[in-house]
Formats: C-alpha cells, structure tokens, sequence
C-alpha cells in the first residue's frame, strides 16, 4: 500500500502526511478488514476514520490476546525523543518482518498542538493519518468529555440555586469546568454574578479536558456500565460541617442523578477510533490524558480490543518512563489485568547531551563528555523497567544526521550494561524499513517470560505509595508531605478511599520536581503540597511542584504558524 508505493522525501510532517493522505490512503473499510473486524462492528466516519463498537470484546472475550508492547522514553527535553513516532515506525516494522499488528495511541489535545508541542501523530514517515484530522476535532470524543465534564458542572450550581438539599458547600467545591485549550485565564473564576437570578456567586475555574477526571473515566472504563458507576462515584464537593464532628460529607455525580446523562453524551467516545499509518497497519487513536497530570495512556477499552485483533499491539505512555510507563504499569495493567511482554525506551543521542548540560545549540556537535553526563538519565529509567517491573528493555535510538559513531557507540556500551540491548531507529526517514531491526529485538524479547510486578502494594498507607514511587523510581532520598496534604490523607483514610493507585501529578522534564535538575538527580526531596481523589477514575492524585491542571500558551504559539487555504488545505501542523 502507501509505504513503498509513494516516493519518500525530506519534509514537514504534514507535507510528508499530505503526500499520503487521501490519494494513496486505504478507505478505512479495507484497514478494517486487515484488522480482521467484522463489518457489522465498523462505523465509518468519513473514508478513513471508524468507530468500533466495543461489542466486540464482548462477543470475542475467548479469544486469545496477543503481546503487549509498551513503548515510552528517556525524560523528554526541548531536543526531542520522538516517542510516538518510534511506536509507529516499530509497528509498521513488525509487520514487515510478518507479524499481525495493532498500534493503539492516545488523542491528541488540542492545548498542545496550538500551544508549544505540536500534534501527535508521529513523524517523518512514521505517522499515523489522517494527521490533520486526528489533530484537530478527530471524531469529537473530546467534545464528548468536555461536555459531560460541563453538564455536571452545570448539575452542581444548578443543585445550589434551587435550594440545596443535598448540603453542598459552595466554597467545597471540588468540580471544575474544562476546555480543550491552553488558556491561563480561565484558571480562577468567579462566577454566578450578576444578581440573584443569574445563580450563586462562587470561586470557581477550568482545567484542560485531559485533565479532566470524565477523561480518566473513559479511558480506564470497562464498558458502559463500568462507565457509568465510575461517573456516578464521581466526587464532587463537601457538605457544610467538619470531617471531625462527622458533619462534613462527600457529595457524589449520582446524588445529582447526573450519571445517566453523562454516560449519554459519552456513549459514542467510548467506542475506540480506527486510523491507520502511512504503511496502513491499522491503529486505534482512543482517550487522551495527560502523563504529567493524570495516568497518560490510551483507552483500555481499545488496548484490549487490539490485543483480541493482534498478534503484537504496540502502545506508548505519555512522557518519560518516570510518568507514562510508570503509571500504565501502576495504574492501567493494574485495572485491566495486563501484562506487557516487552518495554522499548526511545532515547536520542542530542537529547541525552542535552541532560549532560549541553546548550541546545551545540546538540549537533559531537560532546562525549556531555553525553556521559547525561547517560544516567537513560540508565536510571532501564534500571527502573528491569529491576522494579522486571520487564525486558530494548534501547531504541531515534537516529539523527549528526550523531557520530563514537556517541552511538557509547550509548550501546553504557546501556548493555545494565542489560539492555540498544538498536538504531532509522523511522523517521525510512517508515517501517527503517524500524525492521528494533521489530526483529522487540519480537525476540517478547517471546522471553518475564516477572512482571507493580512498584508497590495497592493496599498499602498512601504515604507508603508515594513513598515507594518517589525513591523506587525518581530515586528521591524522601517526601514531604505539606500539611494541607496531610489532613487530606487522613480525610481519605476516614473516609475509607485510601486502597487505590496513587497517580503522580508531577513536571515531566526532570525526575525530581524541579523541571531544571537534569538527569538523574540525587540528594533531593520530593515535596507533596496536594492530595485529591479521583473516585471515579478509582485513583488518588499526588500534586507536586508547581505543576498545572490549566497550562498557558507560549510568547509564541504553535497557533501562530498554523493555516488553511482556499481549497481547504491545512498547513503549520506538527
């Protein structure tokens, strides 16, 4: 199909995207059929976009699953790991070397593609298409969640105005609203002004959508009516009173009988969205937390349909092994019942200088000292997957022209040894061809049995939770926990909310929760100053550093340099 069938060349993404897509793009009913899904399970959205009805699992539940590929990366800096784009190059390398394959990714936010990371699709001629599509509104799932995110929202000052049976503290409110959009302003509200009739006035503010707890909800939903229990334990403010004297009570989505509408406007983002790469293996595109805010991985719902429709499915986590793989190995698997067969962590030669202290113009130089200053950064995050997880680890390096030999070189002897093999990832310039050799690793390593083990006990203290995340896998010498975070602990401990996944909320560009400390970081204090329930989602949040539910745009947007032409042609994307 479209891999070898158009010639390849040096571009943008999008331009490289756009020489695919529509003209030698598959229409979705034939990707369907080489994904082996029955017509009557397929819902077109257009030529090259479906839903899958997740009936399919259900009607298919005996049938065995294939193996599971988690793909995630060294801490990400501003040279770039190109994580997706290797999840998408190594698939369509498995099936080169005639393996059937799935790729399962998240959606992408639009907060990111208008503000400072781009899109994600991949890249070069690794990507998944329609990129333009799948980077804007896609098939609307995340208007879905930002609608039934604003409805309860709606249901809760609503609840208030009419007279409060339920007890609500308004100044307890824990319920945000949500928009899809980098927009610092919304941040803290104050709304219901303007006089009696225009409700209560009360501080209030936004999240980004894949912040949102409805989009955590989605992602780890076992079907609708797991969907629709977990947006009903959905907790969204207190009553009046003190938790001491028993008077202070959660207020759940289900005592404002919200759940049922909720799961209504939900219904259809349930249903996994079926894609393909530009070599046409099929991909399902489904949920799109965030790693550093929430847990950072595609739907459950679509990982579990890939593996029943897969021999390999290949799969990725938001950001560096210390976020994304971390909370899919700690949080999804835990859910789900998932065990990985094997783990990739992409790496780049310019990045890892970059942890070494390299300024970003000099990446292109050739810099041994700098990089073995920064090869710890690697060798922490395969220590991690190996010794923690013990998961097999492969090493792949996203080649770039002016890496030389020498630095190659001493990756691969560094990261040998602490037992993991390194290959060169050619993806980005080459598709699938150039993902052939990491394939041919990560098939061997998948066919070895492993031990795989959570980092902690999900019925231990929380403190013991963080604890264990903290030193076992950022390799903190101790947590302080802040006071107000303290007595949250023990309101959730009261309240018996304690024995559930701890989801770290925390900066992504550093082990530690100082963005600035490359590397891997020693002799530091992880500080917790917030501890929230998500009861929906079934996960306890832990808000470190100065990190952000609503992030802002950059002195330059990604926004700026985007466009489209008379005949409807985007431009600017990445």
């Amino acid at each position: 199909m479209t891999g070898d069938g158009v010639k390849k060349f040096s571009g943008q993404d999008i331009e490289i995207a756009q020489a695919v897509y529509p003209d030698h793009a598959d229409k979705i009913e034939e990707v369907a059929k080489r994904a082996n899904i029955p017509d009557k399970y397929v819902e077109p959205y257009g030529y090259y976009k479906a839903k899958v009805d997740y009936n399919y699992l259900a009607d298919h539940r005996d049938d065995p699953d294939g193996k599971l590929i988690l793909v995630t990366a060294i801490t990400p800096t501003q040279a770039g790991e190109g994580k997706t784009t290797t999840t998408v190059g190594l698939a369509d390398g498995l099936r080169r070397i005639g393996k059937k394959v799935i790729v399962a990714l998240r959606e992408p936010s639009l907060g990111p593609v208008f503000g400072v990371k781009g899109g994600a699709t991949g890249g070069g001629w690794a990507q998944v298409i329609p990129m333009e599509d799948i980077n804007l509104h896609f098939t609307g799932d995340f208007h879905a969640v930002g609608a039934a995110n604003n409805l309860l929202a709606a249901m809760i000052d609503n609840h208030i105005y009419q007279g409060n049976t339920l007890n609500l503290d308004p100044r307890k409110i824990i319920w945000r609203r949500c928009v899809d959009m980098n927009d610092r302003q919304l941040r803290f509200i104050v709304g219901g002004l303007g006089g009696k009739a225009n409700g209560v006035p009360r501080e209030d503010g936004y999240d980004i959508t894949v912040a949102s707890e409805i989009m955590a909800i989605l992602c780890l939903s076992s079907g609708i009516d797991d969907l629709k229990a977990r947006l009903g334990r959905i907790i969204v403010g207190y009553t009046y009173g003190k938790q001491s004297d028993g008077g202070e009570k959660p207020v759940t989505a289900s005592q404002l009988n919200a759940q049922g509408a909720m799961a209504a406007l939900l219904k259809d983002a349930l249903k996994p969205n079926l894609v393909q790469t530009l070599e046409g293996t099929p991909a399902f595109i489904h949920g799109g937390p965030f790693a550093n805010i929430a847990h950072g991985c595609n739907s459950i719902m679509a990982t579990r349909l890939a593996l029943k429709l897969g021999d390999y499915v290949v799969t990725e986590g938001g950001f560096g092994a210390d976020l994304g793989a971390e909370k899919f190995l700690d949080i999804k698997c835990r859910f789900a019942g998932l065990k990985p067969s094997a783990v990739v962590i992409v790496a780049t030669v310019r990045a890892l200088k970059y942890h070494g202290g390299a300024a970003k113009a000099d990446l292109n130089k050739e810099d041994l000292d700098a990089l073995k200053r920064g090869l710890p950064n690697l060798l922490q995050h395969i220590e991690n997957i190996t010794t923690v997880f013990h998961l097999p680890a492969v090493v792949a390096i996203n080649a770039f022209p002016a890496d030389t030999r020498l630095e190659r070189d001493l990756v691969e002897k560094m990261a040998r040894e602490k037992g993991a093999n390194v290959v060169l990832s050619e993806v980005w310039a080459k598709g699938g061809e150039g993902g052939v050799r990491l394939a041919g690793e990560v098939a061997r390593l998948a066919e070895q049995p492993n031990t795989f083990t959570y980092c902690y006990d999900v019925n231990a203290p929380i403190k013991d939770k963080i604890e264990a995340i903290a030193k076992r896998i950022y390799h903190a010498d101790a947590v302080n926990i802040l006071p107000a975070a303290q007595k949250q602990i023990a309101q959730l401990e009261t309240l018996g909310m304690d024995k559930v996944p701890i989801c770290m909320a925390k900066t992504q560009y550093s082990f530690s929760d100082d963005e600035t400390l490359r590397g891997a970081p020693r002799g530091w204090t992880l500080t917790v100053r917030n501890i929230k329930i998500s009861a929906g989602a079934g996960f306890i949040v832990a808000l470190t550093g100065e990190i952000m539910t609503m992030p802002g745009l950059p002195p330059v947007p990604s926004a700026e340099k985007i466009d489209v032409d008379h005949a409807g042609k985007i431009s600017g994307l990445f």
